[in-house]
C-alpha cells in the first residue's frame, strides 16, 4: 500500500515529479495530463507557433485554456509550469495586457525564465508583459499577488494536484478583480476517490489520484462564492496502464474546461442579449459554453445566471441585454436546459463525431501539432 500523504508530502512529491521525473511530455504514464480537446481555433493556432519548442515540449496540461475577449487584461495561470500558456496568452492580452504566471516547481520556473527575452522580442515587445512568480496555488497572497488584481485567472490541468482544492477556489476568488473570471481545464473523478487511491504517489503526479469529483467542484465554487460553473467542454480519460487501473478499481476520469464568475449575487432574471460580434477570434458565433453558443446579431433567450455574467463581466460591452419576451412573442423560448455532468457531455460530444472533439495541441505530438 501507499504511504500516506500530508499536504507537504503531496507538494513534494508534485515538485519532484514534475522536476525531476517529467522532463518532457513521453515521460507521462498515462493519458490524463494528454486528454484531447476541442479543435484549435486559427488565430490559437498562430500565437502557438511563436512559443518556443523547448516550452512546447514540456507542456502537459490537459486542455487548451483559452478565454475569449482578452485584449488589455491582466491574467494569471495557475501551475504556469515551464510557461507554455502565458506565452500564448501574451500575446492575446497585447502588450498593454499583463500575465502572470505561478508555480512551486523551480525546474519547470527555470524553463519559463530562460525563454522570456526570446518571447519578448518574437512579439514584438518592448518591455515585457510576462512575470513568473514561485508560489503554491493554495497561497496566491502569500505569494504576493494582490486581492481584486487580476481580470482573468487560467489553470490547465494543476488543480487536481492540489491537496486543498477549497482553499485554491477561495484564493483565486480573492485575487479576482468584481466580474472577473477563472477559466480552467482539469481532471475530474467520477466519484470521490479511496484513500488508498489518494495515497499513490505515482498516481498523484499523473493527475489521477488528486482528481475531484465533479458534483464537488459545484459546491465548493458556491461555498466560496463564485457563480455555478459554466461547463463548457469535456472528453473522457482513458488509463491504459494496467498497473494504474488495478489501484483505480470503477473509477472513471473525464477532463473537463469550467469557467467560473466572480458577480454579485441578485435577482437578475432570464433575459435576451444580441451579441454584437466584437470579440476577436468569435465574431461570427460565441460559444460561451457548452448551453450556449450565440451567433452574432441573434436574440437568444438566457437564464438568470448567465444574464448576470454577462452583465458584470468584461463581456458586457459584446452584449444588448433585453427584456424576456412572452413565449407566445417571436424568439421568446424559454432558456434551455444545460448539461452539469462532464461525463455526459463527454459522451455526447464524441458521438458528434471528431468535429466537436477531436485532439489539439494537447498530446504527446503537441510540439508537431503546433507548427
Amino acid at each position: 500500500m501507499a504511504e500516506e500523504m500530508s499536504a507537504c508530502n503531496i507538494h513534494e512529491g508534485v515538485q519532484d515529479y514534475y522536476g525531476k521525473t517529467v522532463t518532457s511530455t513521453s515521460d507521462i504514464k498515462s493519458d490524463a495530463c494528454v486528454a484531447p480537446a476541442k479543435p484549435i481555433p486559427a488565430y490559437i493556432s498562430q500565437v502557438l507557433k511563436k512559443v518556443h519548442p523547448d516550452v512546447i515540449n514540456r507542456y502537459t496540461g490537459c486542455g487548451i485554456v483559452v478565454p475569449e475577449s482578452l485584449g488589455g487584461c491582466r491574467i494569471l495561470d495557475l501551475g504556469c509550469g515551464t510557461g507554455r500558456d502565458c506565452y500564448m496568452l501574451s500575446q492575446l492580452v497585447g502588450e498593454k495586457g499583463h500575465v502572470t504566471g505561478i508555480d512551486m516547481t523551480q525546474e519547470q520556473l527555470d524553463v519559463a525564465q530562460t525563454h522570456l527575452d526570446y518571447h519578448m522580442k518574437e512579439f514584438g515587445y518592448k518591455s515585457p508583459n510576462v512575470t513568473f512568480v514561485k508560489g503554491f496555488i493554495e497561497a496566491l497572497t502569500e505569494a504576493g499577488l494582490e486581492k481584486g488584481s487580476f481580470d482573468i485567472i487560467t489553470s490547465n490541468g494543476v488543480v487536481n494536484l492540489s491537496p486543498d482544492k477549497k482553499r485554491v477556489l477561495a484564493e483565486a476568488y480573492s485575487v479576482l478583480k468584481d466580474g472577473g473570471e477563472l477559466y480552467f481545464s482539469d481532471v475530474y473523478s467520477s466519484g470521490r476517490l479511496t484513500e488508498d487511491i489518494r495515497k499513490d504517489k505515482v498516481l498523484w503526479g499523473e493527475c489521477l489520484s488528486g482528481a475531484l469529483w465533479w458534483k464537488d467542484l459545484l459546491l465548493l465554487a458556491e461555498e466560496v462564492g463564485f457563480s455555478p460553473p459554466r461547463l463548457v467542454t469535456a472528453n473522457i480519460i482513458t488509463v491504459a496502464n494496467k498497473a494504474f487501473q488495478e489501484v483505480l478499481g470503477d473509477f472513471k476520469f473525464v477532463s473537463a474546461t469550467y469557467r467560473l464568475f466572480k458577480v454579485p449575487k441578485g435577482d437578475t432574471g432570464p433575459c435576451q442579449v444580441i451579441y454584437n460580434g466584437s470579440i476577436t477570434g468569435v465574431e461570427d458565433s460565441f460559444e460561451f459554453d457548452c448551453q450556449y453558443t450565440f451567433k452574432a446579431n441573434e436574440a437568444v433567450a438566457v437564464d438568470g445566471e448567465v444574464a448576470a455574467i454577462l452583465k458584470c463581466s468584461r463581456f458586457k460591452e459584446d452584449f444588448t441585454c433585453q427584456p424576456a419576451k412572452a413565449p407566445a412573442q417571436p424568439c421568446g423560448v424559454k432558456p434551455k436546459e444545460g448539461i452539469v455532468d462532464p461525463f455526459e457531455l463527454a459522451l455526447q460530444l464524441k458521438k458528434q463525431g471528431p468535429g466537436s472533439a477531436t485532439g489539439g495541441c494537447c498530446s504527446s505530438q503537441s510540439a508537431a501539432c503546433c507548427k
